[in-house]
């Protein structure tokens, strides 16, 4: 029975057990809201001992067993609701929980019940490894799972928000630890718990899940705005060594980098375009190449010279950086006291510097002004999430215990680098983390961590980069290739799905290949004409949309809705596009799907109803949409539809792939190419 309403929310307790009912999607269960202490769970029973209304806020409190006064107070707005859990007093509290039950909408065309996405870019919680395990069959539902609401690497963008096909999407807004639990233990329960002395939550409530996803996306941003050449051909290698020859046995005579100077020549003469070039550790002196923010001058000769040779080519550069020091820096932050309490010493004598500390940020941040003023345009930030202390013992400078602050370490990180960014270079740099929380979506775009170099590590990758378009991550890349197994020789076959997946996505970044070019493959063909070619395609395409991107980045900035969009974001009322995960729009005009598995001949995909689709590879050839459709999928080709009415023109594909096969059946003359180098 209702004891107490407002307008909106109202309060049911039968039996005496509390829950809420908020309008037509979903309740909190009654008898599930609780805090714990040291003695236990402690639950709300009976009638509220007060309760208040206004158009602000509705509140109730009841008086507890253990003599604290709880209070449960929902304020509505535009998009929804904020829940507040509190008690007073709080001392002795660390957790909070309550369980939701969603109502199945009619506008809701999911299968098999409610179905739950968000929180995360790994396919499942736990070791990176079981997202790529032999045998998965999860992809961007969560039903049925428990996902840890604890940043780990090295699948590492998480947020603490949620999408439930009933019309809800949730974000509780706290750093601490959580655990969300979606009809794991109850078949028809969501469990939310989270450490802390008290619990905020945001309920967004629409029947158009694109509407919860801008809501939520704008809240905790609104996502940056990279600047356009983002969204051009990244190539990177994992490790630069300066040879005396290149990969042909040609002499090196260029002042540069060796393999640099090898990349942007081959890839100048094989015609495949690059926009930004990033160098990744080790690029320092000392003996892991990152001691004290000082370039190796022997990997690296000139390197000042070299981004500016870089620069005449329109190509940026990057460099990787961590957040901690090594070399002198390290004694130095020892003595001052501007590391993160609580790190083990290590044999790698590395020290994580506490961005709460504002001396200790400024400190850090000079050798970053320095590079930027030597012509870098941006920096790819990892290890955040790595060795990060989480214990309510040890407490950081802004008074926060390193449990509370583990997940928040990532925002921190890469908010200290954009203020020193923005401060030398204006709007004009990019920052590429590969672990972010709430708020991380203000000041970067983002990579998909250490993916398996196998077809379920491409497989995880498609997942991720539909999570994080759910989240507000609207900007993100995977290594393409892959990155663990790097010391065995590439697949060919998955690389060739996961260049043209990469097209697709909003960062394509190429690399770290083994080192080598895909013109300097460790297995036979090692001068691979065909898998240059496919990549040729991909980068071109991927550089003909660079303007198309950049509209949907602005209108991801402005709006929040993202530039790769799942088939339920747009066509919720339609069963298929819940099922059918492999297949998503890449804007609003470009529907793509997405090929991971190897030895795959044919490929069914599912075409939204309510639109007319053009095949990009065979302009004639239209289809009605509202069906399954079985295509050919060889090795280059990745299906791609146009929305027809629409403006996109990606060219005569078919011939673009014939020039690239024609360009890349014939190795570069590099002792002539090196010439022009200066």
């Amino acid at each position: 029975m209702a004891l107490s309403a407002s307008a909106d929310v109202a309060l049911i307790a039968p039996d005496g057990r509390v829950g809420f009912r908020i309008p037509y999607v979903v309740t909190i269960a009654p008898g599930t809201i609780f805090y714990e202490t040291s003695a236990g769970r402690t639950y709300p029973a009976g009638s509220p001992s007060s309760s208040s209304t206004s158009e602000a806020k509705t509140e109730w409190q009841w008086k507890m067993s253990d003599g604290r006064l709880l209070s449960i107070s929902f304020e509505p707005s535009k998009n929804g609701y904020t829940m507040k859990l509190s008690a007073s007093p709080n001392e002795g509290i660390f957790k909070w929980g309550f369980a939701l039950k969603g109502f199945a909408l009619k506008a809701s065309a999911s299968a098999d019940g409610e179905y739950f996405t968000g929180l995360m870019e790994r396919v499942v919680d736990g070791d990176d490894n079981e997202s790529w395990r032999e045998g998965i069959t999860q992809a961007l539902n969560l039903r049925g799972q428990k996902v840890e609401m604890l940043v780990k690497p090295t699948t590492a963008v998480y947020a603490p928000f949620f999408l439930s096909s009933s019309g809800y999407g949730l974000a509780v807004n706290s750093t601490w630890p959580g655990l969300f639990d979606f009809c794991a233990k109850s078949p028809d329960l969501v469990r939310v718990k989270f450490e802390g002395p008290s619990l905020q939550c945001r309920f967004y409530i629409s029947k158009d899940p694109a509407a919860i996803v801008r809501a939520h996306a704008m809240e905790s941003g609104p996502p940056i705005l990279p600047p356009k050449w983002a969204f051009t051909p990244f190539r990177w290698r994992d490790e630069h060594s300066n040879q005396p020859t290149y990969y042909d046995g040609t002499k090196v005579e260029a002042p540069y980098n060796s393999q640099v100077v090898e990349d942007i020549l081959m890839m100048e003469a094989l015609g495949i375009p690059c926009g930004v070039y990033w160098l990744d550790r080790p690029w320092a002196v000392g003996r892991k190449g990152y001691d004290d923010f000082k370039w190796d001058e022997s990997r690296f000769p000139k390197h000042v010279e070299m981004t500016r040779w870089l620069d005449s080519k329109n190509i940026k550069l990057l460099i990787w950086i961590a957040p901690w020091v090594m070399g002198n820096m390290y004694a130095e932050a020892r003595a001052k006291n501007y590391n993160l309490p609580g790190q083990t010493d290590n044999s790698e004598r590395w020290l994580l510097i506490d961005f709460t500390n504002p001396e200790a940020t400024k400190w850090w941040q000079q050798p970053l002004k320095k590079l930027l003023k030597d012509g870098m345009a941006g920096f790819k930030l990892d290890r955040a999430e790595e060795q990060v202390p989480c214990d309510t013992a040890i407490t950081v400078h802004d008074g926060r215990t390193t449990r509370e602050l583990h997940n928040d370490y990532p925002h921190q990180y890469i908010r200290a680098v954009h203020e020193i960014a923005r401060e030398v270079r204006g709007n004009d740099f990019v920052l590429m983390p590969r672990a972010a929380f709430a708020g991380s979506t203000r000041y970067g775009v983002f990579w998909g961590g250490d993916a398996d170099s196998t077809d379920l590590g491409l497989r995880a990758s498609i997942v991720a980069v539909q999570r994080c378009a759910v989240m507000g991550y609207p900007f993100w890349g995977s290594d393409t290739g892959g990155y663990r197994g790097r010391y065995e020789p590439l697949d060919r076959e998955v690389t060739a799905r996961w260049l043209a997946f990469s097209a697709f996505c909003p960062i394509m970044e190429v690399g770290p290949t083994r080192n080598r070019g895909l013109w300097d493959m460790m297995t036979e063909p090692s001068y691979d004409a065909e898998l240059i070619a496919i990549w040729r395609l991909y980068a071109t395409i991927h550089n003909r949309l660079a303007d198309y991107s950049y509209g949907y980045a602005k209108d991801a900035h402005s709006s929040g809705m993202p530039v790769v969009r799942p088939l339920f974001l747009a066509f919720p009322d339609q069963k298929e596009a819940w099922k059918d995960w492999q297949t998503y729009l890449y804007g609003g005009d470009i529907l793509v799907s997405a090929i991971w598995k190897k030895g795959t001949a044919q490929h069914t995909l599912y075409l939204p109803a309510g639109e007319v689709w053009i095949d990009a590879w065979e302009p004639s050839k239209e289809y009605a949409g509202g069906k399954c459709l079985t295509v050919d999928a060889p090795l280059h080709r990745m299906p791609i539809f146009i929305r027809k009415g629409s403006k996109v023109h990606l060219g005569d594909l078919q011939a673009l792939y014939k020039d690239s096969l024609a360009l890349a059946a014939k190795k570069p003359d590099l002792a002539r190419l090196q010439k022009t180098v200066r």
